[in-house]
Parts: structure tokens; C-alpha cells; sequence
């Protein structure tokens, strides 16, 4: 009796983690029905009047009287006098600033000008656990603060990215909603402006991903072999290509590479302007990192030879999440500061409780308020994104050729 109840209720292993998949699939669904009532979507909070003027470059005094005299847009105000703007009315008044000072226009409203390149980061490495997705939101939601219009890609099929930005990719998204779609070698394949979605955070847009994204993987091989429908392009030009339609639209684009070296990062890699190569000190993580450096550049030099341009304006290593106390981590760093000098940032992104906390609501330390966390933990966080954050943003500027 009892060996006939195991048969019967025996379960395939497919089967078993498909029911696994979709019991955490709608537990994260519910969960973010609570976390972001009433609609279910994120929104991002509103920043005080003292915020909002050191993100324009303003005094607050300045914006006080802007609003006196009903210039600009107008804040919220609350019961006690306390003004407050969202980030689309902090983009309005960068816009109304640009208009009313024309000479200092560059300084309020710091979009690309006639002549310089759209940026395009590719975050990469394929080590598990290097904090790309964490650097690739930090980085787009800090550009997209300081006044830039960016789009982030999740070329993840994880999906961390997108559901980091509001999007839960096995519920919100239909086929050919990722990148995949703009990229696909038959004719199903849609232009990438239709894909583009805006998301809560005013100035930041998403190319979201998903599981479809292995398509592209196990499709190339095909494609390569067959080099014959009038659709075809070869593989590491497409990504580049989807992104040259949404040019004019965008100043940067920060691309969240997959963990791993497939045709989907060789296409970001290609298309990238710069490289962003995260690195988390362990011994184990920096010997990874070797093998990484080795393998791409040996696909790299396939892919040069067969036309692609490797003309990158900067390949810079991002620190993860270090602590600088620890002695094993500091030999590490040296070594690397040693070997690669002025390319890996000499700001480094510490590990701080902050910056996972803030995670477990899949919100950023830029979205939260300030007493959400201790504030000493939340002020040395955020200082030491600022200023990773900032350096890569200087070397952008030195690629436009700005001061």
C-alpha cells in the first residue's frame, strides 16, 4: 500500500520546479501589490525643495521665489509650508532654467549637443554575484537625476534590471516585449521604439528583459549557418543597430550584460562605446576576471576580423562591493590598481547593509526617503556611489569633448 501511494504521487522534476516557478511567481506579484499600493506599480517619491535646488544648481531661496512668483512648475506644498517636487518637475526646471539663462543653458539642462555621440555602457562580466545589475541601476538612475535622458537595457534573461525598474517580467511582459524582439532574425522582428518603456523614475526609460532572450542565443548559430533571409545581419552589429533607431532620443544607454560570454554580451560589447568591467575583490572573483579578460578577447579579435568596430572611448574597472578594512580585499585592489592603473575608478561602491536593505523593496538608496535607514550607513552609501557614479560620468564628458 504504501509503495503504491510513492507511485502515485511521484513528480516529475520539470514538473515539480515549474509548480515552484509559478508559486513564487504570483507570491512576488502579491508582494508587490503591497509594497506599492494602490496601483500595484512603483512610484517614486518627491524631493524637498532643498533637493530639487542642488539637483538644478540652484539655491533653495531661488526656487522659493520662482514659486512666489509662479514661475516654473509649481510644488507640493504640505500642511506645515514644506514645498516638495517629483522628478518630472525637476527636468521642467532644468527646461526653464536652460530657457531663461541661454549662455549657461549646457549647465541646467546637460543633454548631448549637436555632434556628440549617443553613450552606450555595457556593464559586463561573467561572474554571478559581480554586482552588475546593481551598478547598472545606480549608474542610469544617477544620470538620469543629474538631467540626462537615459535608457537603461536589461540583457539579462534573469530579469533582475527590469524588476528592479517595476517590471515583473513573467507577468507584465508579452512576447517580443525585450530586446529580443528588436534583434530576432525573422520577420516578427519590431522596431525598438515600440519596445521602449517608460518607467517611474521621469528621465529613465527600459528595454526590459526576459527569458525570450535565449532565443537570440540559440538562434545565431541558425542565422550564422544560413547567412540568407534579407533580414539577416550579422550577430554583433544587431544590437547597435536596433539602438541607432532610438538615437536621437537618448544621451546615455547603460546595458546590464548577461553572466555570461554569449552572443547577446558580444553584441552589447560591440555596440558599447565604453565598458564598465565590475569586479567584486576575492581572490576567487579577480581569477574569474582573468578568464573573462582571456575569452573576450579572443572573441573580440574573431569579431574584429570580421568587420566590428572595438573602438572604445573607455574601458574602466568598478570596485564592488568592498570593504576597505579588510586586509585580503585592500591586496587585491592594490594589486589591480598595480596592474591597470588610472583604469579601475579610484572611488569604489562599498558593501553596505543600505543598498541591500533598500533592495529587499526593490527600490535603490536614490529612491527612498533619507530615515528609511540609519543615516550614517545611508550617507556613506550613497557618498561612495555619488562618487563612482560621478567618475564615469566624467568620462563620458571627455568623450563629447566637454570640460
Amino acid at each position: 500500500m504504501l509503495q503504491n501511494q510513492n507511485v502515485s504521487t511521484a513528480v516529475s522534476s520539470d514538473a515539480r520546479i515549474s509548480h515552484h516557478a509559478r508559486q513564487l511567481s504570483m507570491q512576488l506579484q502579491l508582494l508587490r501589490e503591497r509594497l506599492f499600493p494602490p496601483s500595484s506599480q512603483k512610484m517614486l517619491k518627491t524631493f524637498t525643495s532643498g533637493e530639487a535646488a542642488q539637483l538644478v544648481g540652484v539655491s533653495d531661496g531661488y526656487l522659493r521665489q520662482l514659486s512666489i512668483d509662479g514661475k516654473g512648475p509649481s510644488p507640493g506644498v504640505s500642511q506645515t509650508g514644506r514645498r516638495s517636487y517629483s522628478l518630472a518637475q525637476i527636468h521642467e526646471l532644468r527646461q526653464y532654467m536652460a530657457a531663461i539663462k541661454p549662455k549657461d543653458a549646457l549647465t541646467y539642462l546637460p543633454w548631448r549637443q549637436s555632434g556628440e555621440k549617443l553613450q552606450t555602457i555595457a556593464v559586463a562580466n561573467f561572474k554571478g554575484g559581480s554586482a552588475k545589475t546593481t551598478t547598472s541601476i545606480y549608474l542610469a538612475q544617477y544620470l538620469a537625476l543629474q538631467g540626462y535622458r537615459v535608457l537603461a537595457v536589461d540583457l539579462d534573461p534573469q530579469a533582475s534590471l527590469s524588476s528592479m525598474l517595476g517590471v515583473q517580467p513573467e507577468f507584465d511582459l508579452a512576447e517580443g516585449d525585450t530586446l529580443y524582439g528588436a534583434i530576432r532574425y525573422d520577420e516578427k522582428r519590431r522596431p525598438l521604439k515600440e519596445i521602449i518603456r517608460k518607467t517611474y523614475f521621469a528621465g529613465l526609460d527600459l528595454v526590459p528583459g526576459n527569458l525570450e532572450l535565449m532565443e537570440f542565443e540559440h538562434e545565431t548559430p541558425t542565422a550564422l549557418m544560413a547567412r540568407k533571409t534579407s533580414n539577416y545581419e550579422i550577430f554583433f552589429r544587431r544590437v547597435g543597430m536596433a539602438l541607432a533607431e532610438v538615437e536621437a532620443d537618448y544621451d546615455i544607454v547603460v546595458i546590464d550584460c548577461p553572466p555570461q560570454l554569449g552572443y547577446l554580451t558580444l553584441g552589447a560589447v560591440c555596440a558599447a562605446t565604453s565598458l564598465l568591467i565590475t569586479v567584486h575583490p576575492q581572490m576567487v572573483d579577480v581569477a574569474s576576471m582573468s578568464q573573462f579578460l582571456l575569452m573576450t578577447s579572443d572573441l573580440l579579435s574573431v569579431v574584429r576580423n570580421a568587420g566590428g568596430d572595438l573602438n572604445h572611448d573607455f574601458i574602466r574597472y568598478v570596485i564592488t562591493r568592498h570593504e576597505p578594512h579588510d586586509g585580503p580585499q585592500a591586496q587585491i585592489v592594490a594589486l589591480l590598481r598595480g596592474l591597470f592603473g588610472d583604469e579601475v575608478l579610484a572611488a569604489t561602491v562599498l558593501k553596505s547593509t543600505a543598498i541591500a536593505d533598500a533592495g529587499l523593496t526593490k527600490q535603490t538608496l536614490y529612491e527612498i526617503e533619507r530615515g528609511q535607514v540609519r543615516r550614517s550607513t545611508f550617507d556613506r552609501a550613497i557618498e561612495s556611489l555619488d562618487a563612482v557614479n560621478g567618475e564615469i560620468l566624467d568620462g563620458i564628458k571627455k568623450a563629447w569633448g566637454r570640460p
